[in-house]
């Protein structure tokens, strides 16, 4: 959480562009600057963050164009600036969340839980709470309100285009009280209704599909930086940056997509389980 990871990758995929155009081996640049290999090795691979003058003394090196070098040392400078998410740092384990914010577009796909940016506050506090038992109330009320900061800045002011595939299991996994599910499914139809989110419905008979895996998440950042995937365990977290494993995650979302409910249907459709609370 101490870098903004979003602008410390796209200046670690700058820096071993430039190197790469001098054809300077990673050993040969980093004896030329006076460091080790490691230390070179970190700032392009994104581990670690350089100083403006380290930016400054690479650029040197490359004999880099004057404007270049001040735009990558305006960017090392933007590597550290912080996030809303910094002051949850006790609860983000990861960077999740600021790869979040910072997606212009992002596929979700969920087999088994509502995804946190739709889900009401009573709603997550029963999933948080299942997660661990043994949390106070302090530390459960500043997860629940973590996981509230990340839909208000999602579905805030300029907000990611959200594209999302739930599974009909979804809809009918009790968690909580029966208020608490039909709230949930009431937010998930008032969110639906946003011309940035798209909400679309696997039904369990459109039988066996390739999704069995588990949820993931794809974002993607525009042309600045490259798309990003990501799936999470209980083991920790997965993040995928190889281009053709991230073509294989989005060919499996739009075959999940095409196999789904379209978003009208869909609407209709959890607004037939929410009946069932009435």
């Amino acid at each position: 959480m101490k870098h903004s990871t979003v602008r410390l990758r796209r200046l670690s995929r700058e820096l071993r562009t430039l190197r790469a155009a001098t054809e300077m081996t990673t050993e040969a640049a980093a004896e030329q600057l006076g460091w080790s290999r490691s230390k070179l090795n970190r700032f392009e691979t994104g581990k670690g963050a350089p100083t403006t003058a380290d930016v400054a003394a690479i650029c040197h090196l490359y004999c880099v164009a004057e404007s270049t070098t001040e735009a990558l040392v305006q960017l090392t400078r933007e590597v550290a600036r912080r996030g809303w998410w910094t002051a949850y740092s006790d609860v983000f384990a990861g960077s999740y969340a600021e790869f979040e914010a910072a997606a212009k577009e992002i596929h979700y796909w969920t087999p088994l839980l509502v995804p946190g940016l739709l889900q009401t506050e009573d709603y997550a506090r029963e999933i948080i709470q299942a997660g661990n038992r043994s949390r106070t109330d302090v530390e459960l009320a500043r997860r629940v309100d973590a996981r509230m900061q990340r839909k208000t800045s999602l579905l805030g002011a300029h907000p990611a285009t959200l594209r999302i595939v739930i599974a009909e299991y979804v809809l009918r996994y009790p968690v909580g009280t029966p208020d608490v599910m039909a709230r949930q499914l009431d937010e998930i139809l008032q969110v639906a209704k946003q011309p940035n989110i798209t909400i679309q419905v696997l039904p369990t008979n459109a039988g066996v599909h390739n999704g069995t895996e588990g949820a993931f998440s794809v974002f993607s950042f525009g042309d600045e930086d490259p798309d990003l995937g990501y799936a999470g365990c209980p083991a920790g977290e997965v993040y995928v940056e190889d281009p053709e494993q991230i073509r294989q995650l989005k060919l499996t979302f739009e075959r999940l997509a095409a196999a789904a409910l379209s978003p009208e249907e869909s609407a209709a459709f959890v607004a037939a389980v929410r009946s069932e609370y009435d």
